[in-house]
C-alpha cells in the first residue's frame, strides 16, 4: 500500500503503556460514578452506602484493599510499561494513515446521503483493556464498542493474521480497521439497535444469522473503503485486493471452526463464511454505494 504520505488521524488514544490495574480502576471508579446518585436518592440505597463505607473502610484497616482486588488482573503475566520497539510505531503510524483515509470515505458517503460522519476513536492497546463494553482482553481480536464510539485493537493481533491466519500484508490489516469502522457506520445509521432488538425476540439460531448478516454488511463497507482508497487516492498496489481477500476467508466462520478441529456447524456462525465474507467485502469494493450492502434482504 502507498501508505505513508497519507494523512494521519487525531482520532487515536495510544493506551499500549498504560497499566492494566489502572484502567481496571478507572472503570470501577466510573461505575461508583454512575451508582452513586442512585444510592443516594433511596432510604435503603443511603443505607447501604453506609454499609458499604464501614466495610472499605474496616478492611482497610485490616491491611486489604478493596478496590485493589475488585480490580481485573493483568492474566497475560507481563507489564504494559514496555519500550515500543520502531516496529510498534510504524504500526501506530499505519494505523493513524488508514482510520484517516476510512474518515475521509465516510465523511462523503454520509454527506452523499445527506448526514453527517461521527468520527470514532481507535484505541491501541496492550494484553488487555478497559471500555464502555467491559473489560476485554487481546484473545478477543480486534472489536468495536458502540457504548464509547471507539474501535480497540492490540497490534499483536497483525502477527496473529501473519503466523496463525495466513493473512500477511499491510492491505489485509488495514481490512480490518476498516471492518471494524463498517460497524461504526451501522451504529450511527441505526442498524446495530435495530439488529440488537431482533436478536432479543428470536431464537439462538436466528440471532445467530441476524449476526451473520451484521458482520457481512460490515465487511462490504470495508470494500466501499478499499474502493475509494484505490480510486480518489491511489493507495493499493498489485497484490493489496488478494491480500484482503485472503484476510477476509481467513477469519470465516467455517474456516476458524476447521482449525480449530471441530466440525463445521453453519448454524452456530456469528460471522458468516469465508466464501461470504469474500463476495461482500468484493461487492462493496467494486460497488463503492452503501445501497449495495443491504445484507438483510
Amino acid at each position: 500500500m502507498r501508505w505513508k504520505q497519507g494523512r494521519r488521524s487525531n482520532n487515536v488514544e495510544d493506551r499500549r503503556n498504560a497499566s492494566s490495574s489502572s484502567m481496571g480502576a478507572m472503570g470501577g471508579l466510573s461505575a461508583v460514578g454512575r451508582i452513586l446518585p442512585i444510592l443516594l436518592g433511596t432510604k435503603t440505597g443511603r443505607t447501604l452506602l453506609v454499609v458499604a463505607v464501614v466495610v472499605y473502610f474496616g478492611a482497610k484497616f485490616m491491611g486489604y484493599d478493596l478496590l485493589q482486588l475488585a480490580t481485573p488482573p493483568n492474566t497475560m503475566g507481563q507489564s504494559n510499561n514496555q519500550q515500543l520497539s520502531a516496529k510498534d510505531q510504524e504500526l501506530a503510524d499505519f494505523v493513524s494513515v488508514i482510520l484517516a483515509d476510512t474518515e475521509s470515505t465516510w465523511h462523503q458517503e454520509f454527506k452523499r446521503l445527506g448526514l453527517t460522519y461521527q468520527e470514532p476513536t481507535l484505541v491501541l492497546f496492550r494484553n488487555a483493556v478497559s471500555s464502555a463494553c467491559g473489560y476485554a482482553q487481546s484473545a478477543m481480536g480486534p472489536f468495536y464498542c458502540p457504548g464509547d464510539h471507539k474501535l480497540y485493537i492490540d497490534l499483536a493481533f497483525y502477527e496473529d493474521m501473519k503466523t496463525k491466519l495466513g493473512a500477511p500484508g499491510d492491505f489485509a490489516q488495514a481490512y480490518v480497521i476498516a471492518h471494524e469502522v463498517g460497524h461504526h457506520v451501522q451504529t450511527l445509521l441505526g442498524i446495530s439497535a435495530k439488529v440488537s432488538q431482533a436478536q432479543n425476540r428470536a431464537s439462538k439460531e436466528q440471532a445467530n444469522q441476524l449476526s451473520v448478516k451484521q458482520e457481512l454488511q460490515a465487511d462490504c463497507y470495508a470494500g466501499i473503503w478499499g474502493h475509494y482508497a484505490n480510486t480518489e487516492r491511489q493507495m493499493l498496489e498489485d497484490g493489496d485486493i488478494e491480500e484482503a481477500l485472503i484476510a477476509a476467508a481467513a477469519i470465516g466462520d467455517d474456516k476458524l471452526q476447521q482449525q480449530a478441529g471441530g466440525v463445521v456447524r453453519p448454524e452456530s456462525f456469528t460471522h458468516g463464511s469465508s466464501k461470504q465474507r469474500v463476495e461482500w467485502f468484493k461487492r462493496g469494493f467494486e460497488q463503492g454505494s452503501v445501497d449495495a450492502c443491504n445484507t438483510f434482504k
